[in-house]
């Protein structure tokens, strides 16, 4: 998009994507419809009542008189409708911020009560008032406004509370849809664990270490047979949980290791400290794995010397500190002289993983080490207790 574009006839500011604002104020009309439609079915029902009332009196009304008494007061409202959501969404009363708010929306809606009451009163004085004996008198007004604040007050307070029912309601909905995209993602993640560990030439690397410690080494092959087996069930075991344990995460990570060891034989070691406070606390399900995963085949499988890969937890400062090292190339394994930085697709699914389950309470970093390799730090809350 350059300078300008133009959508259905409006002219667009640069930078403003034509699809999201259209949404906008498709929203933002259909928000004022619906508050017109509904002062509008208030306004005819009171004009009804009026008129009905009035039906059998000595001095009956037309429907054209008692409509144009009764369509004033609700659409003043209408329009002070508008402002009141807006009101109730600047300054919410809700948590902390209700000391703040409370003392703000009484002001305004003692602001609103001498407004729409005076208003009402002076255009119905001047419209619909006749004969000789008219006089506007400011008293007059005093007197509509106070006599009226009760029901005024009432309106402000009414639509305060339904616009709160509203954001909760909202809020529900937003929390269910993303529920809903992390249990896909999950569902992506464990697939993807799958298809990047399990594929033929895993498999079959694997298969092989464990037929030539047949002969060689029985235990050990029985051990490797083992693993395989803690591993693919370990995958599959907590298919349905957004979060597990560290220490649960950590059995997963163990076997996948103990697998890749037979892969690259002596050249890989690994060290894993975990102060004994974080193994209960909850990190994503099969986090670890894709970034472990990512020092292996661009760290560790692109060095002729032996490899060392690091993990690190801790926690501190009500978060939990997750670090990966590897004594590779560092950025340099992915990086393109093209497009910069390229992550693969473990570690950006990890990434979107993270914004979705914490948004802006995390921190997910990599970065060259002081001592050579990647450095991967992820921080998330660390929540206590651990999950089921």
């Amino acid at each position: 998009m350059t300078e300008a574009e133009t959508l259905e006839g409006v002219t667009l500011p640069a930078g403003f994507e034509a699809g999201g604002g259209a949404r906008v104020w498709r929203g933002r009309l259909t928000r004022l419809a619906i508050i017109f439609a509904g002062w509008t079915v208030l306004a005819l029902f009171f004009s009804g009542q009026l008129y009905y009332t009035r039906l059998l009196s000595e001095k009956p009304l037309t429907w054209r008189e008692a409509a144009s008494q009764q369509f004033i007061y609700p659409y003043l409202w209408a329009l002070g409708t508008v402002l009141v959501l807006w009101l109730a969404d600047r300054f919410p009363v809700e948590g902390r911020l209700w000391r703040r708010s409370v003392p703000l929306h009484l002001l305004f809606a003692t602001a609103f009560v001498v407004v729409i009451s005076g208003l009402f009163q002076i255009i119905y004085f001047f419209l619909l008032v006749s004969g000789p004996d008219k006089h506007y008198g400011p008293a007059t007004t005093l007197q509509w406004i106070i006599y009226n604040s009760s029901e005024n007050y009432g309106i402000y307070g009414l639509l305060l509370l339904l616009n709160q029912v509203f954001r909760y309601y909202r809020r529900y909905r937003e929390g269910e849809l993303r529920a809903s995209r992390l249990q896909t993602q999950l569902t992506q993640a464990q697939l993807e664990a799958l298809k990047m560990q399990l594929q033929p030439h895993f498999l079959f690397n694997t298969l092989h270490s464990i037929s030539a410690l047949l002969h060689r080494d029985p235990d050990a092959a029985d051990r490797m047979i083992a693993r395989l087996g803690d591993f693919l069930r370990l995958t599959l075991e907590n298919s349905g949980a957004l979060e597990v344990s560290l220490q649960k995460e950590l059995e997963f990570l163990t076997c996948y290791l103990e697998i890749e060891r037979v892969r690259f034989q002596d050249r890989l070691t690994t060290s894993v400290e975990v102060e004994p406070a974080a193994l209960d606390a909850p990190v994503p399900n099969l986090i670890l794995q894709p970034i472990v995963e990512n020092a292996l085949r661009h760290g560790i499988a692109q060095t002729r010397g032996p490899g060392r890969v690091e993990i690190s937890a801790k926690r501190e400062n009500g978060s939990l500190r997750i670090r990966v090292r590897d004594n590779g190339p560092g950025l340099a394994a992915i990086t393109r002289p093209d497009d910069g930085l390229r992550e693969g697709l473990g570690l950006s699914n990890t990434r979107a993983r993270l914004e979705q389950l914490y948004g802006a309470a995390h921190r997910f970093e990599l970065e060259n080490a002081p001592e050579g390799g990647l450095l991967v730090t992820m921080e998330i809350p660390a929540a206590k207790g651990a999950p089921a």
